[in-house]
């Protein structure tokens, strides 16, 4: 595809950003080949015909004259059958492939399909020989993995009449469709479709977000729910438990499909997604989370203008899935890290600074890559709906929201997880800041929520946050005044926060039953939690003193039903319902014959 009779030449050298000369006929974006290695670069700058090339790969050892080779063509994903259960670079390389070619070293210009050439795929057609089609409509299938059904799509800008649709095992790149388009041209079509990662794929329209992305996790399903095809922000401190979060998320969201980008993560924190994600049992297929995620990891040791691609690369994919009716959750980890990208890159072109050296241009292209997120009715004649869920974390310096890549990042999302250090110090995970923490769509879902969980949910969820804000402006008076000046009723409130903290919001991600909790137990816990509390006001009217309620067996059982297994869930906490009945009956008995 590279037209290399076209050439420029190279006439400074800065680190990943070099200037060349004689590219008058390439655009923005463009791919260019730098240098004897045929590094691969892009075009990020043009002036008349001196253009600023952002290389993906080490430029030691380039010089001024040497040559660049013009490929005419915008940095493009390669989308097709054999990307699920693969990890690629920033740039789409599969490692796997490439480690089996060179080692444990990416070698210099590598060039490598991003899909495998060989392998073939058995395709099962759904159209017909005559059909008139338009572009998103589904020829037919491959099943990928699994877990996965491939839908091979009609490209977005495409249509016409099939002439030929064949059945059989084939590679990616063998022709398979043969139409004719309007013009009476015939177009012959493969399993592979090329799109410009930094262009949005085109949807029917954009619809708005109803329906909670279900995770799993309680903190988050309960007090700060993000919606299918919502997007969410992550900013914390090191140390805070921000990948265990979106590892979490990772594994566990309601999703057809999982992209994870480590975006300048340490290499052992991908490898430790590469080790735990084959082993994790996926709850909703019973199989291997591999079977259903694409990983592209970034490492903080490979060069850091390639970070920048590799969000653009995965959201490309994720788009790509989500036109064929999947629910997709796209995971980057992190973009503080993908913004120190564009921090280097902006400094090297000389660019006029904005805060903290970050290009002034930071929040415009945070907002590209989040909003290609979304709920969409698809391309194509039928009438399905597709979503993009993104997620992305922040590493904000000692924790500073106030730093430019969080305040921007804000401006932008509609659910702000903040993790806490202080509650990561007490060993309480996920350490989501209940009292800095919030949902723009909860008021959208609570709808959903009443008819699939219970019409008391949303009540529950108010009363659960307002004793949370409770128990921080007690804990203000027993700092200034100490414990003993508060009443008996301030000491229960006190007490139920407790165990809302303890027993509910905190959650052990290596636990395999607490790991993952369903909307029906938390519902059944936050219950048991609040009919607690309630019971123990009514104790107290009739004067039980507060030191019985709080010794009550019957909490031990609060404490451990994060434990209980899905298969007793409603026998458990029935009984546990039974207990506490009988066991506050037994104190107010008791507190009215001592009268």
């Amino acid at each position: 595809m590279e037209n290399t009779e076209k050439t420029g030449k190279v006439v400074k050298v800065s680190g990943p950003l070099i200037t060349a000369s004689g590219m008058a006929d390439v655009h923005m974006y463009d791919v260019v080949r730098v240098g004897r290695d045929r590094l691969i670069g892009e075009i990020i700058e043009l002036r008349g015909d001196v253009a600023s090339i952002q290389v993906y790969e080490d430029t030691a050892g380039i010089g001024a004259g040497a040559p660049v080779y013009l490929t005419g063509m915008p940095l493009s994903a390669e989308l097709g059958p054999g990307m699920v259960e693969s990890m690629f670079d920033g740039i789409e390389r599969p490692l796997g492939e490439l480690y089996s070619l060179y080692g444990d070293r990416i070698h210099r210009g590598a060039s490598v399909p991003s899909l495998d050439r060989k392998k073939k795929w058995h395709f099962t057609p759904c159209a017909k020989v005559g059909e008139n089609v338009i572009g998103g409509d589904i020829l037919g299938t491959v099943q990928e993995t699994e877990a996965v059904l491939h839908k091979i799509m009609v490209p977005p800008d495409v249509k016409g009449t099939i002439l030929n649709i064949r059945e059989g095992d084939f590679t990616v790149d063998t022709p398979i469709v043969k139409l004719m388009d309007e013009n009476g041209s015939e177009k012959d079509l493969d399993m592979i479709q090329y799109w410009p990662v930094r262009r949005g794929r085109p949807c029917k329209e954009k619809l708005s977000p109803d329906e909670p992305m279900v995770t799993g996790q309680r903190n988050v399903d309960t007090l700060f729910p993000i919606a299918r095809g919502g997007v969410a922000a992550i900013p914390g401190p090191f140390g805070s438990g921000k990948t265990v979060v979106q590892h979490q998320l990772a594994k566990w969201a309601d999703a057809d499909i999982v992209i994870y980008i480590g975006c300048g993560e340490r290499g052992n924190e991908m490898t430790d997604v590469m080790n735990e994600f084959p082993e994790i049992i996926d709850p909703k297929t019973g199989l291997s989370l591999m079977k259903r995620t694409v990983l592209i990891a970034n490492t903080s040791d490979m060069p850091v203008a390639a970070r920048e691609a590799s969000i653009y690369t995965g959201i490309t994919i994720a788009e790509y899935f989500r036109d064929m009716g999947y629910k997709v959750a796209i995971i980057a980890d992190s973009t503080s890290r993908w913004a120190e990208a564009l921090r280097e890159m902006s400094g090297r072109l000389e660019e006029m600074p904005g805060e903290e050296g970050y290009p002034a241009y930071l929040s415009s292209r945070l907002a590209e890559f989040y909003e290609r997120a979304g709920y969409v009715r698809c391309l194509g004649s039928d009438d399905r709906e597709g979503a993009v869920t993104a997620i992305g974390a922040v590493s904000p310096p000692g924790g500073d929201t106030s730093e430019p890549v969080s305040q921007a990042t804000l401006r932008i999302v509609k659910v702000f997880w903040g993790l806490s250090s202080e509650l990561a110090y007490k060993r309480h995970f996920p350490a989501i800041d209940w009292l800095k923490s919030y949902s723009l769509y909860e008021p959208k879902l609570r709808e959903h929520y009443v008819k699939e969980i219970s019409p008391e949910w949303p009540g529950l969820v108010a009363k659960t946050k307002a004793m949370l804000q409770e128990e921080a402006d007690l804990n203000e008076i027993v700092q200034l005044v100490g414990i003993d000046s508060l009443g008996a009723g301030d000491r229960l409130t006190l007490a139920a926060a407790q165990m809302i903290r303890e027993d509910y919001l905190q959650q052990d991600a290596l636990d395999p039953t607490d790991s993952y909790t369903t909307p029906r137990k938390m519902y059944l816990m936050l219950t048991a939690i609040h009919n607690w509390y309630e019971a123990g006001k009514n104790a107290l009217e009739v004067g039980v003193p507060f030191e019985q309620i709080e010794k009550m067996p019957v909490c031990e059982k609060i404490a451990r039903m994060k434990y209980t297994d899905e298969s007793v869930r409603e026998e458990t906490f029935s009984q546990i319902g039974a207990d506490m009945d009988a066991q506050f009956t037994a104190l107010m008995e008791e507190a009215v014959t001592d009268e």
